[in-house]
């Protein structure tokens, strides 16, 4: 994802993904491991394009 979250937004995006995990594919919440990976703009690209071209 882009830069920008905040810490909030981030704890919520975690939370809400370790519980579809648990939902839909079993197990425990404290086996399931997320990492946020934040990558800029101009490191980022779709259709040939740089999205900080965009």
């Amino acid at each position: 994802m882009f830069p920008g979250r905040t810490p909030a937004q981030k704890s919520a995006l975690v939370r809400e993904l370790t519980d579809a995990f648990v939902r839909t594919c079993g197990g425990k919440p404290e086996g399931v491991q997320v990492t946020l990976v934040e990558v800029g703009a101009d490191h980022w690209a779709s259709g040939g394009v740089l999205y900080s071209e965009r």
